[in-house]
C-alpha cells in the first residue's frame, strides 16, 4: 500500500483492559503503528477505543459488540466492523415477538456484552411486543458459569422462553446442563452467536436443536465473495473457516482500503478515509457508516440442527446489517456530540 508491503504487529492483550491498553501505547510508541485493530472482549473493545481517543489513532474494532464503542463512548477515532448486540438482538425479536410468549428468562455472562445484549432484548421485545412481559434474569461470571443452580434456578422460575447471550465454554456447560434437565423441552430458546462453529462444534451431536441463533453457516454459503474466502482458506490452512476467519480477513482488507483511500498514514486523514469508507468482505459489501462508524457487515441468522455427528444451522438467511441499524435521529441521542 503506498509503495509498501503492509505489516501486521500483533501483540497479545490477554482479554484484560489494562493489559491491552499497555500493548496499544507500546504498538503506537515503539512500533509506530499507524493504525490499531483487533480486540475481542467488549470490556476491552472500550479500553482500547479510549485509549485511541486520548492518542488520536485510528482504531478499527473487530470483534467487541458492546452498542457503547460506537454510540454513548464513541469517538472520532474508533470504527468497528462487526454487527452490534443491538443488531444482532434485532435480527432475532422479530421471531421471538411473533410466539407471543410472555415470561422470559435471560441469561447472561455478567460483563459489558452480556449486560448490552440483556438490555437491548428487553428494549427491543418491550416495543415489539409491548404489555404484560416479564424477564427474569440470571447473569453469570464469565467464563465460570456453575451450570447446576443456574438451570435450577431457571427451571424454578418456569419461564415461557429463554433468551441467552452465552457463549464458549459457559454456553457448552448451560447447553449440556440444562438439556439433562430438560430445561429446553417446549420452550424456545434464542441465542446470539449460539450459530458460530467457535462454539457449536465444540458441542458435537450434543449442540442444542431448533434454538433460534445468530451464526455461520460456512459449509452452505455459496455466493461467490465467500466461495472464493472459503477455498482459500481452506487450501492455505487445510481446516475450515470459522467465524473469527471472516473478522479477521476483513479487518485487514478494510484497513488495506483505508489506506489506500486516505494516500496517506496520517491519523486524521486515515480517520477521513474510514468514514463512509466501502469494501468487499466474505459475506458482500460492507460500508462504515459515517455518523456512528458502525459497519453494515451483517450476520447470518437461523435455527440449529444435529447433522451427521455435529451441530449446524438450519433455515438459515443472511441479515444485512444496514436494515438493522437505528435510526439517524436515535443515534444522535446516543452518541456524544
Amino acid at each position: 500500500m503506498l509503495g509498501r508491503k503492509l505489516e501486521i504487529v500483533i501483540r497479545d492483550d490477554n482479554g484484560t483492559p489494562g493489559d491491552a491498553v499497555r500493548v496499544a501505547e507500546e504498538l503506537v510508541s515503539r512500533e509506530k503503528v499507524v493504525m490499531l485493530l483487533g480486540t475481542f472482549p467488549s470490556n476491552v473493545g472500550l479500553a482500547v477505543a479510549d485509549f485511541a481517543k486520548q492518542r488520536k489513532v485510528p482504531f478499527l474494532a473487530a470483534e467487541p459488540l458492546t452498542d457503547k464503542i460506537v454510540w454513548e463512548n464513541g469517538n472520532r477515532y474508533t470504527y468497528r466492523l462487526r454487527a452490534s448486540t443491538y443488531m444482532q438482538t434485532a435480527m432475532l425479536v422479530p421471531e421471538a415477538a411473533k410466539l407471543g410468549r410472555k415470561r422470559w428468562a435471560i441469561v447472561y455472562p455478567n460483563y459489558e456484552y452480556g449486560q448490552a445484549a440483556t438490555a437491548a432484548f428487553k428494549k427491543q421485545m418491550n416495543a415489539a411486543q409491548p404489555g404484560g412481559l416479564v424477564f427474569i434474569e440470571q447473569a453469570v461470571p464469565l467464563g465460570k458459569i456453575d451450570p447446576g443452580p443456574v438451570v435450577q434456578a431457571l427451571l424454578d422460575a418456569q419461564p415461557d422462553a429463554i433468551f441467552s447471550s452465552l457463549f464458549g465454554a459457559d454456553l457448552a456447560r448451560f447447553v449440556r446442563e440444562g438439556q439433562l434437565r430438560g430445561l429446553f423441552k417446549d420452550r424456545p430458546v434464542f441465542n446470539l452467536l449460539g450459530g458460530e462453529p467457535e462454539y457449536l462444534d465444540p458441542l458435537k451431536d450434543e449442540a442444542p436443536v431448533g434454538w433460534y441463533v445468530t451464526g455461520y453457516p460456512w459449509y452452505a454459503i455459496d455466493t461467490p465473495e465467500h466461495k472464493r474466502f472459503r477455498s482459500a482458506y481452506q487450501a492455505r490452512f487445510n481446516d475450515y473457516p470459522r467465524l473469527g476467519s471472516v473478522v479477521g480477513y476483513s479487518t485487514v482488507i478494510a484497513a488495506a482500503a483505508a489506506l489506500k483511500k486516505a494516500g496517506s498514514t496520517d491519523p486524521e486523514k486515515l480517520v477521513a478515509a474510514l468514514s463512509g469508507l466501502a469494501f468487499s468482505s466474505p459475506f458482500g459489501n460492507v460500508t462504515f457508516r459515517p455518523l456512528d462508524h458502525q459497519s453494515t457487515m451483517g450476520a447470518y441468522v437461523g435455527r440449529t440442527a444435529v447433522k451427521d455427528g455435529r451441530g449446524v444451522m438450519v433455515d438459515w438467511r443472511y441479515a444485512d446489517g444496514k436494515d438493522y441499524l437505528p435510526p439517524d435521529e436515535v443515534v444522535r441521542t446516543l452518541r456524544p456530540q
